[in-house]
């Protein structure tokens, strides 16, 4: 965990001490991204990876519409993954954050897109974004 990440959760942690964590991980799509010729061309293999750091809430009950539903943000970064061609990963990476942001509870979050089959000595290159609410 980075020095940065420790700090803002510290301080986030409040009166009962905790702090929750939504993941996704490594989450494989074919997607439209890159800016040479032959990546427009077809679509290329791309590992997503979401974290949401959500504040601490009361009782759920065991009820999916009182917390943060996964398979909601799953659907909306496969949603934007498959609507137009990408450039950018970081064009992607900043759809995922204000898509993620706009969830109920989310204070901070971390978003990365890794393509892995770019360079043969390489095992993936990619983009990443640790966002804090402001």
């Amino acid at each position: 965990m980075s020095d940065t990440l420790a700090a803002f959760l510290s301080a986030q942690l409040g009166k009962n001490g905790e702090i929750r964590r939504i993941f996704l991980r490594n989450l494989a799509l074919q997607t439209s991204i890159g800016i040479h010729p032959r990546e427009k061309e077809a679509t290329q293999r791309l590992f997503i990876n979401v974290e949401l750091f959500l504040a601490p809430q009361d009782d759920a009950g065991d009820d999916i519409g009182q917390v943060l539903d996964y398979d909601k943000v799953r659907r909306g970064i496969v949603a934007l993954t498959k609507a137009r061609h990408y450039n950018l990963q970081e064009t992607l990476v900043e759809e995922i954050v204000a898509l993620c942001f706009a969830q109920k509870g989310v204070l901070a979050l971390r978003v990365s897109t890794e393509k892995p089959d770019v360079y043969p000595d390489c095992e993936g290159v990619g983009y990443e974004v640790f966002r804090v609410v402001r």
